[in-house]
Formats: structure tokens, C-alpha cells, sequence
């Protein structure tokens, strides 16, 4: 943070993520353990602000600010996490489908609570190319003798809570790496009769982004 940096200035995206690197590398040092970090990394995705984001590195050798924070405002990439969490409402709020079918996929904007009904007919949700209202998604289904289809790109957190009653919620048979600032999504909801399948693919955006971002090893 610059020293004229005012703390009730709103903090960006990309100020967590430099304040949430100090931090693993004071893990990695052995500076905090597992417990201090998970605590301090926690408020850093919460902070809003310059002014919450500033003790929670002050003790740690880079000075008595989190990390360097410029305001010019710097372009970041289409595809990279920073650029996928948008926040605002989202695009659309849920779907409907009654001895029918509706999907949503393609560039749209997942909002923090998505309703999804699915009576006698199908749902397909696909957010390997979607924007994010938030950090955490959720995902709330009911399906009765009917199926709905949940894709997400890798990096992407899923947590599945749903019940099934002579049906069942599936967890992605890859359930890879989370990758620093990708969202979490949490699929819930009842099922009776009928299915929630999760799949794991990569989207356009996905492919856009560096080999590191994505998690992999280059020879």
C-alpha cells in the first residue's frame, strides 16, 4: 500500500491476492502455521477495504503494510479469476423446467444464489465460461423424475450438500487442485426420483489463461 493509501479506500481483487501470497510464503517459511494462516487468509478474502487489509501482514517481514498496491488501474487478462469475479447480481437467478428443458451456458454471470427446478424435464448449467457474482456460488436444485447437469471449469471448488431420495447428487469424479482466487461452488438442494450430475471441463476462457495459472508444470 502506497503511503498516501486512505484505509477507507475499497481494496481490489487484485490487492487480496498479493496481501494472500505474503501469506503463503510466511507459511512456507514456517512463520505461521496452519492454523494462523488459514485464520488470516480468511480475512483477507473477506477485507473490503485498505484500512482491514493492512494488519493482517504487519507483523510478517514485508513492513508495516500487506504488499505494494498501485492505483493505476492495470488491464487484467479475459479468462483469469481476477476477471471472472465481477460481483454484482448476476445475469439470471434461476431456471424452471416442467416437462421441459432450459440451460444456461456461455458468457453469462452466476449469481451468489442460483434456483433451479427440475419437474419431469432437464437442466443444463454450465459455467466453464460464466462470470461470478461472488467468491461463493450456490446452487440450490429440486428435482423430481427429472436430471440437471452441473459443468464446471478446473480450479473451480465444488461442494455438493444435496439429498437424494431415490436419486442421487453426484461429486466430480476429478475433483483437481482449487486454484488461488477461483470461486467456490456449492451445489444443494433435494432430488427425488431424479439425478444432479457435476462434471469438470475446461471452457474457452479456461484455456486462455498461463500454464502456472492453471496449475500445470511446463518441462
Amino acid at each position: 500500500m502506497t503511503d498516501d493509501a486512505r484505509p477507507e479506500l475499497r481494496a481490489s481483487d487484485a490487492d487480496r491476492e498479493r496481501v494472500a501470497e505474503v501469506l503463503r510464503d510466511a507459511l512456507a517459511e514456517g512463520r505461521l502455521d496452519m492454523g494462523e494462516f488459514e485464520e488470516r487468509l480468511e480475512a483477507t478474502y473477506r477485507a473490503r477495504t485498505y484500512g482491514e487489509l493492512a494488519p493482517i501482514t504487519r507483523d510478517l517481514p514485508t513492513g508495516t503494510d500487506p504488499a505494494p498496491v498501485s492505483f493505476a488501474k492495470e488491464p487484467v487478462p479475459d479468462g483469469s479469476w481476477s476477471s471472472r469475479v465481477v460481483g454484482g447480481e448476476g445475469s439470471s437467478s434461476g431456471g424452471v423446467a416442467i416437462l421441459s428443458g432450459f440451460e444456461r451456458k456461455g458468457r453469462w454471470t452466476m449469481p451468489k444464489r442460483f434456483n433451479c427446478l427440475a419437474l419431469l424435464g432437464g437442466a443444463d448449467i454450465d459455467l466453464r465460461d460464466a462470470d461470478f457474482a461472488d467468491r461463493e456460488v450456490e446452487i440450490n436444485v429440486v428435482a423430481v423424475m427429472g436430471g440437471v447437469q452441473v459443468t464446471v471449469p478446473p480450479g473451480v471448488e465444488v461442494v455438493v450438500r444435496g439429498v437424494g431420495v431415490m436419486g442421487a447428487f453426484e461429486h466430480p469424479r476429478d475433483e483437481g487442485l482449487s486454484e488461488p482466487g477461483a470461486p467456490r461452488v456449492v451445489i444443494g438442494g433435494f432430488a427425488f426420483w431424479g439425478g444432479v450430475g457435476v462434471s469438470r471441463k475446461a471452457g474457452r476462457r479456461s484455456l486462455k489463461r498461463a500454464p502456472q495459472e492453471r496449475g500445470e508444470l511446463l518441462d
